[in-house]
């Protein structure tokens, strides 16, 4: 249980960090929602798949991995529209990665 609440948090501020320039862009409340979401599940996926790769790389591959079905949606307002999307999830998802490995046991 202790594994799943860390995971949890991870994922949480995660989420917390990705939706504030969002909030200031004044984005989509449903898009924003969706974001924070997404990183508390990708806080507890990362956590537990074991795909052979430490941590920050773990963390890496696999946001950017579950990212492309919204980057698909994103594309059609045009190509400029992923760029930032496709860096912070590279961002948030080596951190989520090196956090992951530093505190779940």
């Amino acid at each position: 249980m202790k594994k799943f609440l860390v995971s949890f948090l991870i994922g949480f501020t995660a989420g917390v960090i990705d939706i504030i320039p969002m909030i200031i862009q004044k984005l989509n409340f449903y898009a924003d929602i969706s974001a924070f979401v997404q990183w508390i599940i990708l806080g507890i996926i990362i956590n537990y798949i074991e795909i052979g790769l430490k941590g920050a790389l773990k963390g890496l591959i696999v946001s950017e991995n579950v990212i492309i079905p919204v980057l698909i949606i994103v594309i059609q307002n045009g190509i400029f529209g992923i760029i930032p999307i496709i860096i912070m999830t590279a961002i948030l998802g080596i951190l989520v990665g090196f956090f992951s490995e530093k505190f779940v046991k």
